[in-house]
């Protein structure tokens, strides 16, 4: 087994860890935020540091390797790139209210995805078999499938991300059933949608570097949702009673 294969099993298998894990505690951001996580930041400041670093590196890993004039990898880069310019530098800026992040959030998040985006650029421009990413790939069922399934899940992410922020008037910092598209299916539409996003990746590229990260998205967001699940359901007993809400994924879990 080579440097990167031992990588990417260790990644795998941390990412079990973190998912259990999080059954049994809950990430102290967002609507969990809690002040047993330490310092914190300003919110926005926070999705910034912590998301800003992939959409550079990834550039960079770009930049430099001899592939950056390939067609197929550089499709790659700006199906990352719109998911993580958005994150870092539009939806930060579209948050209300004064939250704050902790520290040690944002620390763990930025490590990760510095992780992510060596473990996506360095196969993608790098150690893929050069005759894998030719423009003949971008005909074959798994990047036509998996296009589709991304830019499904990106246009989920984005409307339930919009319907979540338009909840509350300015001033007003109640927690309201968020409501309409895959929410009157599930409590956590916006992570549905990520993971049908990170999904649609993996089948794009074919790659257990995109698996790994579809395995680190579920790892990460499933026991949220579950949290979030449990939440509502004490919060807004009567609104979900009849509506056999799901957690992220529509009548499934």
């Amino acid at each position: 087994m080579d440097d990167f294969s031992l990588f990417l099993w260790i990644m795998t298998a941390v990412a079990v860890i973190v998912f259990i894990i999080l059954f049994f505690v809950d990430a102290g951001y967002g609507i969990f935020r809690s002040s047993k996580w330490g310092y914190a930041i300003p919110n926005k400041l926070g999705w910034v540091l912590m998301e800003a670093p992939v959409a550079i590196l990834l550039l960079l890993f770009w930049f430099f390797s001899d592939r950056k004039t390939m067609l197929t990898p550089a499709i790659f880069l700006i199906f990352m790139e719109i998911h993580y310019i958005h994150r870092a530098f539009i939806f930060p800026f579209l948050l209300k209210g004064k939250s704050k992040m902790p520290l040690s959030i944002m620390f763990m998040g930025f490590f990760f995805n510095i992780l992510n985006a060596f473990m996506q650029g360095y196969w993608i421009f790098y150690i893929s078999p050069q005759d894998m990413y030719t423009n003949a790939w971008l005909q074959t069922p798994m990047f036509i499938v998996g296009t589709c399934l991304f830019f499904t899940g990106l246009m989920i992410n984005l409307d339930s991300d919009r319907r979540i922020r338009n909840l509350r008037k300015p001033g007003d910092t109640k927690h309201y059933l968020p409501k309409g598209g895959l929410f009157n299916y599930v409590t956590s539409a916006n992570y549905f949608g990520e993971l049908v996003e990170w999904t649609g990746f993996a089948i794009a590229i074919w790659s257990m570097t995109g698996w790994v990260f579809v395995i680190w998205t579920f790892a990460n967001l499933v026991p949220r949702a579950n949290a979030i699940y449990h939440l509502y359901q004490k919060e807004f007993a009567i609104e979900t009673k009849d509506k056999n809400l799901k957690r992220i994924i529509p009548f499934i879990y």
